[in-house]
């Protein structure tokens, strides 16, 4: 099977052909091994980095920014939005603060991507 994909690690945006036989890959195209890297997990476990906003109590700001602490699978996106779409936290928070530890048992924490102070 054959594959043509525009890399997205860095601005140079290779664009790549990746040929898959027999669970063997063969790439060309890309300018550096992380294109090679990229392209393969995009077509065996493509994955994203996870962006949302969570609802907040305690503030005048109604939503926080939330960010996943690294790539989650993207069959997993609409069950993590689905979990955080119930979410209520407390003001105050920071940036980096750790939101939801381990979600969906992932592996991965959902961190706030700002600070809200506790309103007075």
């Amino acid at each position: 099977m054959k594959h043509e994909l525009t890399c997205i690690v860095c601005p140079r945006g290779c664009l790549i052909q990746l040929v898959e036989e027999d669970g063997k890959f063969t790439c060309s195209g890309n300018q550096c091994k992380r294109g090679e890297v990229y392209a393969i997990q995009e077509v065996t476990e493509p994955r994203r980095m996870f962006t949302t906003t969570v609802e907040i109590q305690g503030s005048k700001l109604k939503r926080c920014p939330v960010v996943s602490s690294s790539a989650i699978k993207k069959e997993d996106i609409f069950r993590i939005r689905d979990v955080l779409d119930t979410l209520i936290i407390q003001a105050p928070v920071n940036v980096n603060d750790v939101i939801v530890e381990n979600i969906l048992e992932t592996g991965i924490n959902i961190i706030a991507s700002r600070s809200i102070k506790k309103d007075a």
